[in-house]
Formats: C-alpha cells, sequence, structure tokens
C-alpha cells in the first residue's frame, strides 16, 4: 500500500465518518417524523428510512473493503534489509577466513624458511 493507495483509503474512510454523521442525521429526521403531533408522514418517513438503509449498506461495504486491504498490508514485504544484512554477515565470515588463510599462509613459509 503506497502513500497514494493510502491517502485514498483515508479519503473513503473520511467519506463514511461523513456516512456516519448523515445516518445519525437521518434517525433524527425520523424521530422528529415520529413525534409530530399531527402524525408521522408515511412518505417522509418511507423515504427517511431508505436512506438511511442505504447508507448503512454502503458504510458496511466500504468498511469491509477498508479493513479487507489492511489486513492485505505488507509494510516490509519489499525490504531487503534481511538480505542486506545477511549479506554483510557473510562478507565478514569470508574475510575472517581470508585472514586466518593468510595467516595460515605464513605459518607454512614461515616453516619452509626455518627447514
Amino acid at each position: 500500500m503506497g502513500p497514494q493507495s493510502q491517502n485514498t483509503s483515508l479519503q473513503r474512510l473520511h467519506l463514511v465518518e461523513k456516512r456516519i454523521v448523515r445516518v445519525l442525521e437521518l434517525a433524527g429526521l425520523v424521530m422528529d417524523e415520529l413525534a409530530n403531533s399531527t402524525g408521522p408522514r408515511s412518505d417522509a418517513l418511507t423515504s427517511h428510512c431508505r436512506e438511511f438503509m442505504e447508507s448503512i449498506r454502503d458504510i458496511q461495504v466500504t468498511l469491509r473493503d477498508e479493513i479487507k486491504s489492511a489486513c492485505e498490508y505488507r509494510p516490509f514485504e519489499k525490504c531487503d534489509y534481511n538480505a542486506r544484512i545477511s549479506n554483510e554477515i557473510c562478507c565478514k565470515k569470508l574475510e575472517y577466513v581470508i585472514e586466518k588463510l593468510d595467516d595460515m599462509k605464513q605459518s607454512i613459509e614461515q616453516c619452509k624458511d626455518g627447514n
């Protein structure tokens, strides 16, 4: 998930937040309509309830997608840190082995010169 997809994800979550606020407004409108002294208007209730249910469904779908996307996010998936460290360790080991081989070579040459 790159910076661009993180940005769009934040934008989608911001829209979800706005939808949640709208859902609460709709719930308030329904309560006002039910408390109307002349009785609730059926068409208004139907309209508010329809928008409420559609908004709830959209919120659920968007949140489900965002949660799925967040679960698939692997921040270190393309990181080469482990490979680089392993290579550095191997290089240090090789340097040590070469140093020891050079020491052995010197010892052998000293033994030859001494005989």
